[in-house]
């Protein structure tokens, strides 16, 4: 792919890098990725992905804006209340730049579903707020040998790890959670949310998708990241395969 001038002139920054240069530009152009929640952490992975050059985004959510996501869903603005949130993503992003197509997909990603929503993709960024919607999704990655990037937020913490449990060596989401959707866990509404905190999670979720895309530096995968913002600590863990997996052990 041949950088247009404006092109040019609009990821001057990434350019210079010597980790992405223009062929690693190139390449984000070329790549698609498909967000899933256009949440919290779905809007700043949005919002970066897209300013980064990533040439298309599949966004999966099947939820309208409400007034109280606006404290943390940066994407959008109190006079979109009541849409739905991937097409007011999907129009924010063609606000941004032209270089990003959105293929918005208003509907609950499943075990049914999943296989053909991520059909294609480069990467998947997960950021769901429900432990159903991230197996679903992490059993389509896997199957489909499909990097995964997932973040998961609480009231001041949040955790971010990249999962390829098909390589020698390297976990699946399942050899970190195990295999039960129907254990009991609190949203945001019950619990709280510091509204920054899902910035931080989602920004760091858009990073470790760049990487997947165009790898620079330490590799992720195996790797979990918790990060206690009430502390300001951030804890790197070793992840093992389970060989006892029932996913990927094997």
């Amino acid at each position: 792919m041949t950088l247009g001038d404006e092109q040019l002139e609009r990821y001057a920054r990434h350019i210079v890098l010597s980790e992405i240069g223009g062929a690693g530009q190139a390449r984000l152009l070329a790549s698609h990725v498909a967000v899933i929640g256009a949440g919290g952490i779905g809007s700043p992975v949005i919002q970066y992905l897209a300013a980064s050059g990533v040439g298309r985004l599949t966004i999966v959510d099947d939820d309208r804006i409400d007034l109280s996501n606006l404290q943390r869903q940066t994407l959008f603005g109190s006079a979109q209340i009541g849409e739905r949130k991937v097409d007011a993503a999907a129009a924010a992003v063609a606000r941004l730049t032209p270089d990003c197509q959105v293929v918005a997909r208003a509907e609950r990603i499943d075990a049914t579903n999943a296989p053909s929503l991520l059909d294609g993709v480069d990467a998947v960024v997960d950021g769901s707020d429900n432990f159903a919607t991230r197996l679903a999704v992490a059993d389509a990655c896997l199957a489909a040998r499909i990097p995964l990037v997932s973040a998961a937020v609480g009231r001041f913490d949040g955790q971010l790890a990249v999962f390829r449990g098909w390589e020698a060596g390297k976990p699946c989401y399942r050899c970190l959670v195990g295999d039960d959707p129907g254990r009991d866990a609190l949203n945001c509404a019950e619990t709280g949310i510091l509204g920054a905190v899902t910035g931080v999670l989602g920004s760091l979720a858009a990073v470790e998708t760049v990487r997947v895309l165009v790898p620079f530096g330490e590799d992720m995968a195996g790797r979990l990241v918790l990060i206690d913002l009430m502390s300001m600590r951030f804890r790197n863990i070793l992840l093992a395969p389970d060989p006892g997996c029932p996913a990927c052990a094997g």
